[in-house]
């Protein structure tokens, strides 16, 4: 038997269905990969049960002729989703040890469509961060290594897969699951696909549920799926999509059929390639993966234009005002008075309290954003910071608008450069916040973005392009993602050593 754990989304779901094999047969397969991966760390919590009460479910509706759209698929769970009777901890000591009463909407529409819940997946601390290293339970490893010619693989330098959706791209990547949910505010699915090897999609704002998922900065998160091909993305997403009346955000809009609608045919599409993304000193590999990129758009049938998006340089600034004053604001929950973790010193009052319940349950990134937020908020400060950041959030969305007047779909490198290593980073967060610098812009003007695998690097490690669409054009971008996939032809994979 083909080793079921090789297999995408669309495979598993269609093999499952012809009865090529159970899906019983498929959960354990996974479950034992994902026992057999401890040293990548991928996973908070494990739930093989989970996973096996679903297959059994979806053997039994396949011999009933009532199978559901990801019946026979399990999947991980990024553990930012609240999940009935599972702990979630948004990977802080804050939340350790927290067991919902309830379902996010986005998982509970999962389990509705028949997938199954391999486990709950690490993550960077309250999803901030870029490289999976801010968890209280410990960095993920990705399962890439550099070809630096060491000649022990197990002992090259461990590299960070991304984030915050670390824990999801590296299961992806290492085969743990087939796909993974994930949360991006500035870039956490893409950054961690692109790190990967993988594909992720953020879909445009509000077209997945944020009810039940906790939050960081409440303008900027948004759900979406990662897996391994376009197509399982866009299997994932119809089934994570749809208005909830429990968010106010949450568009009111049907879901399209994504999966049938894919068509890598560009023709009568145009390409916008951005200008001021051309940064100076960029990573040669980055800038041949990118024009290797339009040579493929342009073989599909694309026209390509070059665009403006004259306002980029000060998205990255803006967002780092924006987030860190949303989650500031967010963050104030966690005072050790309705749930999560609670430090009451012998002999404390109630602002003894919450002193220490913050200062030991909140890592030091977390209490940085909180800080800067706090102060950008704190009066005298929030018109000259806030406000103006804000502004230039509106003048970012109307560049992006201004731009596809000319284009259908914009194409730029998903991240600066390939995976560095654990550690490279960590003591200098502008260098950290840097890795955001392609991703943010389309965060901040809410608009559908994807990272699909192109190319390796010369040290052999993922490169990823990324698409950028039109509000509610999830079509175009899934479309333009699969064009690139198919032509790139991006079939490498982890060499095992974990």
């Amino acid at each position: 038997m083909t080793d079921l754990t090789n297999l995408t989304v669309a495979q598993i779901r269609d093999g499952h269905r012809a009865g090529d094999f159970s899906a019983v047969e498929v959960a354990e397969a996974f479950s034992a990969n994902v026992a057999g991966a401890k040293a990548l760390n991928a996973f908070i919590v494990e739930t093989p049960d989970h996973a096996l009460a679903a297959a059994k479910a979806a053997d039994a509706d396949r011999a009933a002729g009532t199978l559901k759209p990801l019946s026979g698929v399990p999947i991980g769970m990024k553990d930012l989703f609240c999940t009935n009777g599972v702990q979630t901890t948004a990977a802080s000591h804050m939340l350790e040890g927290f067991v919902p009463r309830y379902e996010s909407t986005v998982s509970q529409k999962l389990w509705d469509a028949g997938a199954g819940m391999l486990g709950k997946l690490n993550l960077d601390q309250f999803a901030m961060g870029s490289s999976n290293e801010t968890s209280y339970f410990g960095n993920v490893i990705s399962p890439w290594k550099r070809n630096d010619g060491g000649p022990n693989l197990k002992e090259r330098a461990a590299l960070a897969p991304g984030g915050s959706s670390g824990g999801s791209s590296a299961a992806i990547a290492a085969r743990l699951c087939p796909a993974a949910t994930g949360t991006d505010t500035g870039g956490s699915i893409r950054q961690p696909a692109a790190f990967t090897g993988i594909s992720g999609i953020k879909p445009t704002y509000g077209r997945c549920s944020r009810w039940g998922i906790v939050a960081f900065a409440s303008s900027l998160d948004q759900a979406g799926p990662m897996a391994r091909t376009v197509q399982d993305c866009a299997i994932l997403l119809e089934n994570m999509a749809g208005f909830d009346p429990k968010d106010a955000t949450s568009l009111d809009m049907a879901v399209p059929n994504w999966e049938a609608a894919l068509s890598s045919d560009l023709a009568g599409k145009t390409v916008g390639i951005p200008r001021e993304y051309r940064l100076k000193g960029i990573d040669p590999d980055i800038d041949a993966m990118w024009d290797a990129g339009i040579a493929m758009l342009k073989d599909a049938g694309a026209e390509v234009v070059e665009i403006s998006l004259p306002h980029t340089k000060y998205a990255l600034p803006a967002y780092y005002i924006i987030a860190p004053a949303e989650a500031s604001s967010n963050l104030a929950r966690y005072d050790g008075v309705r749930y999560g973790l609670r430090d009451l010193p012998q002999g404390a009052g109630l602002q003894d309290m919450y002193a220490a319940t913050r200062a030991d349950g909140f890592g030091p990134e977390v209490k940085r954003r909180i800080m800067i937020g706090t102060y950008v908020l704190s009066a005298g400060f929030y018109d000259a910071y806030y406000t103006q950041a804000q502004k230039v959030r509106t003048l970012i969305s109307r560049d992006f608008t201004a731009a596809f007047g000319t284009c259908d779909v914009i194409l730029a490198p998903t991240a600066p450069s390939a995976a560095f290593g654990l550690g490279e980073k960590t003591s200098d967060p502008l260098a950290m916040y840097l890795n955001d610098v392609f991703a943010v812009p389309a965060s901040l003007a809410g608009l559908p973005a994807m990272s699909v695998p192109a190319a390796l690097n010369r040290e052999g490690l993922p490169l990823g392009l990324q698409i950028i669409g039109k509000a509610f054009d999830e079509q175009g971008v899934l479309n333009a993602g699969l064009a690139i996939e198919e032509r790139a032809g991006f079939t490498a994979r982890a060499e095992k050593w974990w």
